[in-house]
């Protein structure tokens, strides 16, 4: 069904008939000129993310379904790093001519399945014409109390640097991904290449039999089999937001805190500028899954750089006082990877016999 056909009001009327608020922090959400958001006695965090085609995601890999609800867990994850509770989503959306209301009903699909994961109230947005591709906009509120709040620079000496997860599959799975792109698009050149040929013959046998293998092309499935961990953690990632129930059931709280987004090294390069202090981390304590070891090893590539500065993987980078050691060992899926220093000492890794290299960001960066 063409957008137009249905109108802005009926779009959105479809789209968000049986969104009902959860939170009592929303006190009018979707259908009137603005939302209205009641916050009393916390303090109100505000994450704002901009996706665009292209540049943060390629629909040759990814279905509509999959990028909301990535799109929805990047933002929220925004305010797990912040020790907050993420509880209301604005999303705007430029659209192409090329996109069908049922492209916006598997959207809203994944979109309401990221949100209601972690109860948000999805409470408004735009949508508009768009001419150089899709293009989103997703804002996350939520909440926490003054002295919960976690920044990027509390970090003192001797604090402990601990990670949740794993690091470098998702950059990993995005490598398949795009390994996959390329054979694909080889083949629909190459197929090009046969169809002008027999065209300008006029061989009409070969364009019948041409017909046949352009089937087969454009109905191409890759085979990701042994690999599934690492495509999943791609395209769907998960906030991080059952790490800070672990952490708060220990009675756990963090000096400072981010989110990986741009990779290991440059997001504890974050929390160093902002805390004005250097650090060490280990080599062999990096938490790597047996996937990723794998695919580097199979695309040549170094396994510590990939995790290093693969990025995201949306994991919870935190430091902890040293008192806290203890109760840190015992929990599952966090791993110690080394500790704060003086700023003077500077930011180095210690590699697996003992050296140290200079921490060096290669994450990430806009052209």
């Amino acid at each position: 069904m063409e957008i137009k056909e249905l109108g802005e009001f009926g779009l959105i009327e479809r789209l968000t008939k049986d969104i009902n608020p959860s939170n009592q922090s929303t006190v009018k959400g979707i259908g009137d000129d603005a939302a209205v958001l009641h916050y009393s006695d916390k303090e109100t965090l505000v994450a704002s993310h901009m996706f665009m085609e292209g540049i943060q995601f390629d629909l040759t890999y990814i279905d509509m379904q999959h990028l909301a609800y990535k799109c929805a867990m990047i933002t929220m994850s925004n305010i797990f790093a912040m020790n907050g509770k993420p509880n209301q989503l604005i999303i705007s959306i430029g659209l192409g001519k090329r996109f069908k209301v049922e492209d916006l009903d598997q959207f809203y699909k994944g979109l309401k399945a990221a949100c209601g994961k972690w109860s948000v109230d999805i409470i408004g947005g735009d949508t508009t014409s768009s001419y150089t591709g899709l293009a989103i906009n997703m804002t996350c509120i939520g909440e926490a109390a003054k002295n919960e709040i976690v920044y990027r620079n509390g970090a003192k000496p001797t604090d402990i640097i601990c990670v949740s997860g794993d690091l470098g599959s998702a950059y990993m799975g995005l490598q398949i991904l795009e390994r996959e792109k390329t054979v694909f698009y080889q083949q629909v050149e190459e197929y090009n290449k046969k169809l002008k040929a027999a065209q300008e013959a006029g061989n009409t046998a070969a364009i019948k039999s041409l017909n046949a293998e352009r089937e087969v092309i454009f109905n191409f499935q890759p085979d990701f089999a042994g690999k599934e961990y690492l495509i999943d953690r791609q395209l769907k990632p998960e906030a991080p937001g059952n790490i800070l129930a672990q952490l708060r059931d220990s009675h756990i709280h963090p000096t400072a805190m981010i989110d990986i987004s741009d990779g290991l090294a440059s997001d504890l390069k974050h929390i160093c500028k902002d805390s004005k202090c250097g650090c060490r981390i280990y080599e062999d304590k990096i938490p790597i899954d047996y996937q990723t070891a794998a695919t580097c090893e199979e695309f040549n590539m170094n396994l510590t750089t990939a995790a290093l500065n693969g990025g995201e993987d949306y994991e919870l980078l935190f430091t902890i006082p040293i008192s806290e050691h203890a109760k840190i060992e015992k929990m599952e899926n966090i791993r110690q990877i080394g500790y704060i220093t003086e700023q003077q000492l500077g930011e180095y890794i210690i590699t697996r016999d003992g050296n140290e290299f200079k921490l060096l960001a290669q994450g990430w960066q806009e052209e």
